[in-house]
């Protein structure tokens, strides 16, 4: 396994990251349980969860999967063996403590308690913001339209109650997801100005049918030490090749959910998806290995966020980090995203 810094902290996490919404939903808790017991034996020491996992996000799931973590923690006694990452959620179903804005310190204070209570630990180590509260651009969305109209916890006020947090021992450290590299560099502002935690990291897309994170964020992620922590990386499950030529396999979060799972379903994704698959196919590697592999060379990478619903698709996932891309792969790999620029934004 190779790992790397978390910010600018001394925090050595793997740079592949258990990735977790499917328990619960797609997997039992026994799944759950082999997929972390194999995961930490292969060096793997950094987990990601959230607090409205499972997904696709219902309220009678609502907190399932960190509920199979804890039960795990609790069964293993390893959770000092764990680099363990969750999220808060922004505006939400009036499920979630009534819907609306939940970074107020009200709403953030419940939300990290019932985490804390259902992973059976206490403390989280990196505690993360879902998706901003204010009106942006995140989840695919284009054509940014301004609106100051909405009331939204201000940036120096989120930072204050995750301040509190730290100080009460709940949390070590913070980062962001789903977010903008305005929302990155008025956070950093803010916690340098105003002596406040720093965002470490940044959750958001990043994968061979969308590299955008590359245009803004990626400069600031290497300069500001607070790296990609890439989800989505093989665009639920296209890059892995099981859905080439209109294949449908059983079971699949398409298969399953397909009017929730839209994202990578879009015009000239297919094609950049076969094109991938012959370069891999012409350098005898496979796709998913190959696909995460890039993801994990970016220098404004610190891990990238797998998710498995079996077995074999999680070992294939982990064993990413010992092939090696040269050159000609890489350069093969660039000149299709020059064909089929961002497919999937």
């Amino acid at each position: 396994m190779n790992y790397k810094k978390l910010g600018n902290t001394d925090l050595e996490v793997s740079t592949i990251c258990l990735g977790t919404m499917t328990w619960g939903e797609q997997n039992t808790q026994n799944e759950g349980f082999e997929q972390m017991d194999y995961a930490l034996n292969q060096g793997v020491n950094f987990w990601d969860t959230a607090e409205i996992y499972s997904v696709p996000p219902k309220q009678e799931t609502f907190g399932d999967t960190e509920v199979i973590i804890g039960n795990w923690f609790e069964k293993t006694k390893k959770r000092d063996k764990v680099v363990l990452a969750s999220k808060v959620c922004g505006p939400m179903r009036e499920y979630v403590r009534g819907g609306g804005n939940q970074f107020e310190t009200k709403n953030i204070t419940e939300a990290l308690d019932g985490s804390l209570k259902r992973l059976k630990t206490d403390y989280i180590d990196l505690y993360q913001l879902h998706w901003p509260e204010r009106k942006t651009n995140f989840f695919g969305q284009l054509g940014y339209e301004h609106n100051d109209t909405n009331e939204w916890t201000q940036f120096e006020d989120i930072l204050g109650n995750l301040k509190k947090f730290i100080d009460q021992g709940k949390v070590r450290h913070v980062g962001l997801s789903n977010e903008t590299p305005w929302g990155l560099s008025k956070f950093l502002e803010i916690s340098e100005n105003k002596k406040l935690p720093r965002m470490l990291s940044v959750q958001n897309p990043y994968n061979l049918l969308n590299r955008t994170y590359e245009v803004g964020l990626a400069e600031m992620s290497v300069r500001e030490k607070a790296g990609l922590l890439a989800y989505s990386p093989l665009a639920c499950g296209y890059l892995s090749g099981k859905y080439r030529n209109n294949q449908m396999p059983k079971g699949t979060r398409i298969e399953r959910d397909g009017k929730f799972w839209t994202r990578y379903d879009k015009h000239n994704s297919s094609k950049a998806v076969d094109a991938y698959y012959e370069v891999s196919k012409k350098y005898g590697l496979d796709l998913a290995q190959m696909s995460l592999k890039f993801l994990e060379i970016q220098p404004f990478v610190t891990s990238v966020i797998i998710g498995a619903t079996t077995m074999e698709q999680l070992k294939t996932n982990i064993e990413s980090v010992n092939i090696n891309l040269n050159e000609d792969v890489i350069k093969e790999i660039n000149e299709i995203q020059k064909i089929y620029p961002n497919p999937c934004p």
